[in-house]
């Protein structure tokens, strides 16, 4: 299987973390989404990452999905059957997910957007849906079943990326957050290679 992916990608990095996990290789090709390579394009009309080409050559996309996929083959390594975890693990699987979104957006705005034509108003709300989305996030990890899950790769992946694109938020203002990235590191060594890392 390979997957396109950036190094900085917290969505991929969520990927290439559920896919160590389940014994799954992935052979790992760095994409630059902005050129809109062909062979990215073939896989995600949409041209986002992570999206991964299985050994027969179907195309998978969206972190959720593929996620959802390597559960299913290896017999349910990544999301727990019980009615009860699996709906805490989806929860806060899409809460981290959400927040990414919301501040990737914000991310855009600045990094793409010349300073006279941005709109501070919409980078606002999208920064309360990121900052709502982790006070609840905080108490979603308290109660997550063992893992690791999707949501463990989803929130290693989030505050990986947000320590380097949002540097020092995290331990000002969630600071639970900050503390369990830092034993989540800890219990899966993996997260040292496969985690997001300013590219």
């Amino acid at each position: 299987m390979r997957i396109f992916y950036s190094p900085a990608s917290p969505f991929a990095a969520k990927v290439r973390m559920a896919a160590s996990h389940c014994g799954l290789e992935l052979e790992s090709v760095d994409t630059d989404t902005k050129a809109e390579p062909a062979d990215l394009l073939a896989s995600n009309p949409l041209g986002k990452i992570p999206a991964v080409v299985l050994d027969d050559g179907t195309a998978l996309y969206d972190s959720r999905t593929i996620c959802d996929y390597f559960d299913k083959l290896t017999g349910g390594q990544l999301v727990p059957q019980t009615l009860e975890d699996w709906t805490k693990v989806k929860l806060a699987e899409a809460t981290a997910d959400g927040i990414g979104d919301a501040l990737i957006l914000v991310l855009y705005e600045e990094r793409y957007r010349p300073a006279d034509r941005r709109h501070q108003p919409w980078v606002d709300k999208q920064m309360r849906k990121a900052d709502r989305g982790l006070e609840v996030l905080e108490g979603q990890i308290e109660d997550l079943p063992e893992g690791p899950t999707t949501a463990h790769f989803a929130v290693a992946g989030l505050l990986g990326w947000m320590s380097f694109r949002f540097a020092g938020k995290l331990e000002a203002e969630r600071p639970a957050l900050a503390a369990w990235l830092q034993s989540f590191a800890e219990t899966f060594p993996a997260y040292a290679e496969l985690g997001p890392r300013q590219a």
